[in-house]
């Protein structure tokens, strides 16, 4: 009997000899053809996934594994980080924070906190989103705005010395808690009431947390000082701050500035040839998405308080400026017809100034004024000209960013829309252009050191793409339509979009800054 079992023993040796055991993952993506992020070319290689991690990026094609994925003809590539967004973040609102519009376009990383917003109860906000799951992860930045709310209110003057110092406390409070940096909205009342000295106080405070500086310029077009003069604050700031500067949604506003984009390109290069890091992101529609006061309403007049802003709208002695101050903004946005609401809640949806106007038998900055006054609506403003688009598309130093919120089709569709203008349609990007600027360029500039790249060590976030199908559904009557195209995703290691179906799945987390997560760093 002895004898026996030593021979079965030995047997079993020799079989685990010749048979070594294949590499085991939680997840093996083969066949398919895989940008990195970078902007090298794609290769065919096999991803092999453990846990919440890549860890094999040459997997043999026998390995096993408890879920295969089968690519070939697919494009593999870094989950998608969109770097400004308005995306959902309210625990109540569950079915939004599953942030299906956004998995869907491939997607896998948002930062809120844009335009100086910043996030409402920050703390609270982040620990329910982390106890019931959300859909994609979340990073944040500190918002101006907000700071300068909870100091002066809506007030339209400088800080004092005082208050200042308060503020630039609260800033510092944020990057401790793991903001990416500092957001402003220097168009937006009440970041529009703020010098540029005040701002550079801020931006050094968050230099000295390794912090970036991300802005809504102060005027995208002709309404303030322009688009050329907003340009070179955002660039004075780089330099006497000493930050990197990350200017969102660039474009040219207006038909009074179309055409500008050679300069403010030229100005860009510059700066970066003079040692500065300037950097934007983009979306690819024609048309801008806000609420109708910020289009039209002059900013004295939304200073203090929305009831102090309708009391102007209703003062017969304000009114003659107020309404020569909108009609010159009106013409600056192209006209009425050129004004569409987009706001699901409004009765206006779907109709231009022009057609509630026409509707009210008033004039058409009479009738902004009413609908001000009745809910203020999100409108899309047409104008943007293409050539201003295609060109800022072009340069290396810019990126994908959505800036998505509800009404407006880019929420829904902007990744697939980049990839089927500036990629299939126009040929302005190569495919490991298109990547790169959605992933890999995004994470680095922004910090995201996990994150935007296929590579050992590297958080699974990844997307398997029909190349073919990769198609934007929403547009300006529907905004609200997914997109197809994204066969399979994986957010943190865990398969929330398989064969093109949502797994009712939320394996997103939040992101902080370097300060208060390891592996988030610049």
């Amino acid at each position: 009997m002895l004898r026996l079992i030593a021979v079965i023993f030995a047997g079993l040796l020799t079989a685990c000899a010749i048979q070594p055991a294949a590499p085991a993952f939680d997840i093996l993506i083969l066949n398919g053809t895989v940008y990195d992020g970078s902007l090298g070319p794609g290769r065919k290689h096999n991803i092999g996934i453990s846990g919440t991690r890549i860890v094999s990026v040459d997997a043999p094609n026998d390995a096993m594994a408890r879920t295969v994925i089968d690519a070939d003809g697919k494009l593999v590539v870094p989950g998608f980080i969109d770097p400004h967004t308005h995306a959902a973040i309210d625990p109540q609102d569950t079915a939004a924070t599953a942030h299906i519009n956004h998995l869907t376009q491939g997607v896998t990383t948002l930062v809120v906190g844009s335009d100086g917003r910043g996030v409402v109860d920050r703390a609270a906000t982040f620990s329910q989103l982390e106890e019931q799951g959300v859909g994609a992860n979340i990073a944040f930045f500190a918002g101006h705005g907000g700071i300068r709310k909870t100091v002066l209110g809506y007030a339209d003057r400088a800080p004092t010395e005082s208050e200042l110092r308060t503020m630039v406390s609260l800033l510092e409070t944020e990057m401790r808690d793991g903001a990416l940096g500092l957001s402003t909205g220097l168009f937006y009342a009440p970041g529009s009431y703020s010098d540029t000295g005040e701002v550079v106080a801020l931006a050094k405070a968050a230099a000295r947390a390794d912090g970036i500086y991300d802005t809504h310029l102060r005027d995208e077009g002709s309404n303030t000082v322009g688009l050329i003069a907003a340009v070179e604050e955002a660039i004075l700031i780089a330099r006497q701050a000493g930050i990197p500067v990350h200017i969102s949604h660039i474009k040219a506003l207006g038909k009074d500035v179309w055409g500008q984009s050679r300069k403010v390109v030229e100005l860009i290069e510059n700066a970066r040839r003079a040692g500065l890091e300037i950097t934007a992101n983009q979306y690819p529609w024609e048309a801008s998405g806000t609420r109708i006061s910020n289009a039209l309403i002059p900013r004295w007049v939304m200073a203090d308080s929305e009831q102090h802003r309708d009391a102007r709208l209703r003062n017969p002695q304000q009114l003659p400026a107020i309404r020569e101050e909108m009609r010159q903004n009106l013409a600056r946005r192209g006209g009425p017809d050129a004004i569409l609401v987009t706001a699901v809640s409004s009765p206006y949806l779907g109709k231009t100034l022009a057609e509630i106007a026409a509707a009210m038998q008033l004039d058409a900055v009479d009738a902004a004024i009413e609908v001000v006054i009745g809910g203020d609506p999100s409108v899309a403003s047409f104008v943007m000209h293409q050539d201003d688009i295609d060109l800022f598309a072009t340069q290396p130093w810019v990126m994908t960013g959505s800036d998505g919120g509800v009404g407006h089709p880019r929420f829904y569709a902007t990744y697939p829309k980049t990839w089927q203008d500036f990629v299939v349609k126009r040929k302005l990007l190569s495919i490991e252009q298109f990547v790169h600027r959605s992933s890999g360029q995004v994470a680095d500039t922004l910090g995201l050191c996990d994150r935007g790249h296929i590579r050992l060590g590297q958080a699974a976030d990844i997307a398997v793409i029909d190349a073919e199908n990769f198609l934007p559904a929403a547009n300006y009557d529907r905004p609200a339509e997914l997109s197809t195209g994204i066969d399979h995703l994986l957010v943190n290691g865990s398969v929330v979009i398989r064969d093109g179906r949502y797994q009712e799945r939320r394996a997103g987390i939040i992101l902080r800054g370097k300060a208060s997560f390891e592996i988030l760093c610049r």
